[in-house]
């Protein structure tokens, strides 16, 4: 692996963790584990911002009577977090590393005491070699505090800690020129921050779903974390080894560049 790479923030969604019965899937959780260990083995820290706490909690409730859509999330996650962090401790543990839970909402990111105690929380993690797993806090965030969704959430969190990558995990191999599954479609391998490829996507690309981010948000992400000169990348999360591969710097998803 490359020297110059010793930080990655790995994000994964809700659609590369679940299937099409809104199921968390246990082999996903295991293979993303094992890179990260992976990485670990070639002293590459990594920081997981991982999506599926809201759907795991949905598992364990079933449907709710709660109308509001806002109170239904975080009911469903405050139940689901205790659920996705057991999953990834017992996975963790099989590979003889170590997991936490960060938990944070947005004006935690804003300059201050707030952000200089996420700095020492990561920082102090990081040296122990404990993986830290990122997350919004639902049970408390209300609207001017809320991430737009978890890829704002990983980009703050990659600039907090100097990552070297941004790795945005979805359910499709990158950005393309129009549809994924259209047979004219190209898939885009490199974009600058300043290149104007928002016309390839639509905001009804988002699926329906628990989740809040779609292409278009990943998109704005990767072009405002990539003007930082964090180099980024959306890349299927479900390919073989697609986080090693990146780090490696095989040609893997649509790489974002300043």
């Amino acid at each position: 692996m490359s020297d110059d790479i010793k930080r990655v923030v790995v994000k994964v969604g809700t659609n590369v963790l679940t299937n099409k019965d809104n199921r968390i899937l246990g082999p996903v959780l295991r293979e993303l584990v094992r890179q990260i260990s992976v990485l670990y083995e070639n002293d590459v820290m990594v920081v997981l911002v991982s999506s599926g706490s809201a759907i795991a909690g949905k598992e364990v409730i079933g449907d709710t009577e709660i109308s509001d859509k806002s109170i239904r999330r975080q009911v469903y996650s405050s139940v689901g977090q205790p659920r996705m962090m057991r999953h990834y401790y017992s996975l963790f543990h099989d590979y003889g590393m170590r997991c936490a839970q960060v938990l944070a909402t947005k004006r935690d990111f804003d300059p201050g005491m707030h952000r200089e105690n996420m700095i020492n929380c990561y920082e102090g993690l990081l040296s122990e070699g404990i993986v830290p797993i990122a997350n919004e806090d639902d049970a408390v965030s209300i609207t001017m505090s809320m991430f737009t969704d978890n890829d704002e959430l990983a980009s703050l969190v990659a600039e907090l800690i100097d990552a070297d990558r941004l790795i945005i995990l979805s359910d499709t191999d990158g950005l393309y020129t129009g549809h994924p599954d259209d047979e004219d479609s190209i898939k885009i391998k490199e974009v600058s921050f300043n290149q104007d490829v928002e016309q390839y996507v639509k905001e009804s690309d988002k699926k329906e779903g628990e989740g809040r981010g779609g292409m278009a948000s990943k998109l704005r992400i990767a072009k405002v974390t990539a003007q930082k000169n964090i180099p980024t990348y959306i890349a299927n999360g479900k390919r073989e080894n697609v986080i090693v591969d990146i780090v490696n710097d095989k040609e893997v998803g649509t790489k974002f560049i300043h």
